[in-house]
């Protein structure tokens, strides 16, 4: 290599591995408008080890190149772009209380209501940050079990086209396998043999119930798969990512989607504030003010019923 080639090549290595403060606020920006994260000063060497990979790949000799790139070709770079900057942590049955509400709250409930005419036997639930599957899997298990021969239909979405690709290969490491109850493990999920070895891949059973969408959820105008109305829509731990205006209109435009029964959940760290029509009825659980009610009121009942039968 020529000396002035030499120069060149140590430059680009040092442009790829550094971003202006300048070039950082353009991510920003950017960033937020088109997917409603916030990536806080502190996010930076984040961001430039999540970028770094594609400017080489692209022969780019700076991050602000990069950038130009990202605008130019908006479609699919921009794509690339959110796919590199989205968090993807999860694990099944991720706050366990959750399922469990599920499970021995609203499945009984839901049986008790079909049985007197006062809804269909089917449910439609939505995960709309269902990163590489575990989340929307793990909600197939529960309400396939809570309510046998039921028909059950979840919608599974995220920014992320990469890890909705894992989602829907639906395998995983058999090191997931312990987060999972054993009773749903052995009847949803099937063991890798030869070259899937030491894998295990979703069943047929709780594959057939889950449809995979990429869907962002900053969108200005969102696509009629999340029209709903849906029973259940979780989304969790991703909100909190997302500047604070952005944040209020994507929970508006949930609520929207839940019928007067139904049921958002949310992170733990992820408040619902400001919104008089909802009402928490479980850490993290909301539903609408009157169905809050409602239950407030069927408990009471239930409680002086069986006080009622004790002083018998």
């Amino acid at each position: 290599m020529t000396p002035a080639g030499a120069a060149r090549a140590r430059s680009h290595a040092q442009s790829v591995t550094e971003i202006s403060d300048d070039e950082f606020a353009l991510f920003q920006s950017l960033i937020c408008r088109e997917a409603g994260i916030h990536l806080a000063a502190s996010k930076k060497p984040m961001l430039v080890s999540r970028l770094m990979r594609r400017v080489n790949a692209l022969n780019l000799e700076s991050f602000g190149e990069y950038y130009r790139h990202v605008i130019n070709d908006r479609a699919e770079e921009m794509v690339r772009l959110l796919d590199a900057v989205s968090t993807n942590e999860t694990w099944f049955f991720r706050n366990p209380k959750h399922f469990s509400f599920v499970k021995e709250t609203l499945c009984p409930a839901w049986i008790a209501e079909a049985k007197e005419g006062r809804r269909p036997r089917t449910v439609t639930a939505w995960s709309a940050a269902a990163s590489s599957g575990e989340e929307p899997f793990s909600l197939a298990m529960v309400l396939l079990d809570g309510l046998p021969g039921w028909d059950i239909k979840i919608l599974a979405s995220d920014l992320s086209s990469r890890v909705l690709e894992r989602a829907q290969a639906a395998t995983w490491s058999m090191e997931k396998s312990g987060d999972i109850p054993a009773q749903y493990l052995k009847r949803y999920m099937l063991r890798g043999m030869g070259g899937q070895d030491g894998k295990m891949r979703a069943g047929p059973e709780i594959r057939n119930v889950v449809t995979f969408r990429r869907f962002n959820l900053n969108d200005e105008y969102w696509s009629t798969d999340a029209d709903g109305p849906f029973d259940l829509v979780f989304c969790r731990n991703v909100l909190m990512y997302f500047e604070a205006g952005r944040r209020e209109r994507v929970l508006h435009r949930i609520i929207k989607r839940l019928p007067p029964r139904g049921y958002l959940f949310l992170g733990d760290a992820e408040g619902l504030t400001g919104f008089e029509g909802i009402r928490m009825v479980a850490p993290a659980v909301h539903t609408h003010k009157a169905n809050a009610a409602r239950r407030s009121d069927a408990a009471d009942a239930a409680a002086g019923s069986a006080n009622g039968k004790g002083v018998r």
